[in-house]
């Protein structure tokens, strides 16, 4: 019987199987930010044991409230700082080199095909774009990884999804992802690794794998994955080159991580896409969605662009050239935050930051802020954001808020009429 990428993952890296469908396997890299892990550096401290498997195998970063906005923030951000200074870890981020975990760590070239990953973030499948098997943990999950460079999983199920046709226009990764979540609901993919393939996936860049592979938590799936490719030799070869002689023995090696073309799964999906259209949330669930069609007209307040989702340079190409030479609508008010400085400065060097300001947006250092209500764009209650974050939950951005999640596209569209808007009325 054949395997699937994350069966052959595991076998790879087993350690030890102490209980049938258990399996204990060691991590090629452990992630950590600043509201998860000074927990679990705190609880490791008072009992005696404040030291790490690997400095090298481990990276952290401030990301989510960033620069701290109060006292305790502030204390947060030490209790991190501190630590990886004290456990010599040199890959970490502080104020002013920091960025959207998600989105610095795949830039740095920190995650590579067959990795195991583990964060104290749910949005840890978003690495799984690069054949990877990623997933958020809890904090005690991520004591023993930080410890022992270990962590146990269920034996991992995974569902196929067979994106096949051409995308219209318009219509981007995040429409993808979001219409796939409305069609198998927010426990459609519990406790499974959610495996995306065909030619549409064939077809994105890798910023758009990681896009999809972010929200497959939204659907409770274990972790996101795609296939290594050409495009994903590519976008590491700055960091590989010194390893492989040629691109081609890159592709080749990375290869081994593809899934059997008898390989089982617990259910396979094939979505022809050719006719989706773009589309946006409504309610408080990431399953409840609507066309724009359907939503066109909806009053908004404040429009945010950003996040590990769509903060990346792409996604500010797309919005900034919706809005080039347009203003934000009267009453509304906008933010974006480039997910990294690396980002921040190519979209400076492109002209898109003076697009964004010459509309009237907030440009914000890099951070997770607004997503999850912490800072940088919080609503007041009975507010309403369309946002190209990944959580629609209620109170998810402030207390009595509507998020709207969409794409990049229907974000700037949205920004320019105040209401929500096709992009394709401004093309």
């Amino acid at each position: 019987m054949g395997k699937t990428i994350a069966q052959k993952i595991f076998e790879d890296h087993l350690v030890d199987k102490p209980f049938e469908g258990t399996y204990v396997l060691k991590l090629d890299r452990v992630f950590c930010h600043e509201i998860t892990t000074p927990i679990a550096i705190n609880d490791l401290v008072s009992r005696k044991k404040d030291r790490v498997f690997d400095p090298e195998k481990i990276k952290a970063v401030i990301d989510h409230v960033s620069p701290a906005k109060d006292s305790n923030t502030a204390m947060q951000e030490k209790i991190l700082r501190d630590w990886a200074r004290r456990n010599n870890i040199k890959d970490f981020f502080d104020i002013g080199c920091n960025g959207v975990c998600h989105a610095l760590f795949p830039e740095k070239g920190y995650v590579r095909p067959g990795f195991t990953v583990i964060m104290g973030d749910s949005h840890t499948c978003t690495h799984g774009a690069f054949g990877s098997f990623a997933a958020g943990v809890g904090t005690t999950d991520l004591e023993v990884g930080i410890l022992k460079g270990v962590c146990t999983f269920r034996e991992p199920k995974s569902i196929k999804f067979n994106l096949k046709g051409k995308l219209r226009a318009g219509v981007y990764a995040k429409d993808v992802i979001l219409y796939i979540i409305g069609q198998i609901g927010v426990n459609g993919a519990t406790n499974c690794v959610m495996e995306f393939s065909g030619p549409i996936v064939d077809n994105f860049e890798m910023e758009e794998r990681m896009t999809l592979c972010n929200m497959a938590v939204e659907a409770g799936g274990t972790s996101g994955i795609c296939a290594p490719d050409m495009k994903t030799v590519d976008y590491l070869w700055e960091f590989i080159k010194d390893e492989y002689d040629s691109k081609d023995s890159a592709f080749k090696n990375f290869s081994k991580w593809t899934s059997d073309e008898d390989a089982k799964y617990e259910k396979t999906y094939d979505f022809d896409l050719s006719n989706l259209e773009p589309v946006v949330t409504v309610g408080y669930k990431p399953d409840q969605i609507k066309t724009v069609k359907e939503m066109s007209g909806t009053k908004v307040d404040q429009i945010y662009i950003g996040s590990c989702t769509n903060g990346r340079i792409s996604d500010l190409r797309i919005a900034a050239k919706i809005l080039k030479g347009e203003k934000l609508a009267a009453g509304v008010r906008g933010i974006v935050s480039p997910a990294t400085p690396k980002v921040y400065k190519t979209a400076l060097d492109e002209g898109i930051i003076s697009v964004f300001l010459d509309a009237g947006f907030c440009v914000t250092n890099p951070t997770c802020g607004a997503c999850l209500g912490m800072s940088n764009g919080v609503l007041a209650e009975g507010e309403v954001c369309a946002s190209t974050t990944n959580r629609n939950f209620n109170g998810r951005m402030g207390k009595g808020g509507m998020v709207h999640l969409m794409s990049p596209a229907t974000a700037a569209a949205t920004a320019i009429s105040g209401v929500i808007t096709n992009s394709s009325l401004y093309k």
